[in-house]
């Protein structure tokens, strides 16, 4: 992948997918967008819920994304493909939990990190 279509990336539609996540969080949930690296990549993170916990980890998440896929939100089409991936983020989070023990619910986790990557934009 080029730099100027990390760069486009970065600028355009990462922002967006982090915004996106972060309202679906909420008390206690972080979601970030961690610069520096090309491209981009999003941070989740949290404090497990008092009590609660599923997992001995707390939530630490880092999401990114294949780079063939970013350079394809920039043909034609790309908008539609990246609202409707935005659309069906619940979903995707969801289906991440089971395999990767992951528990947006308690905001726990088995492992220290968990890196979700090379991830695309199909819905």
């Amino acid at each position: 992948m080029s730099h100027d279509i990390a760069a486009r990336f970065d600028a355009e539609f990462a922002p967006r997918i982090a915004e996106a996540l972060a309202g679906l969080f909420r008390h206690r949930v972080h979601v970030e967008l961690v610069r520096g690296e090309s491209p981009a990549r999003v941070h989740i993170h949290g404090e497990p819920l008092e009590g609660a916990r599923r997992f001995a980890h707390p939530l630490n998440i880092y999401l990114s994304w294949d780079g063939l896929e970013i350079g394809a939100l920039f043909a034609a089409g790309g908008e539609e493909k990246f609202a409707q991936y935005l659309a069906a983020l619940p979903g995707k989070l969801r289906a991440w939990q089971a395999p990767r023990q992951i528990d947006f619910g308690t905001r726990s986790q088995a492992d220290a990190t968990v890196l979700l990557g090379g991830l695309d934009f199909e819905h």
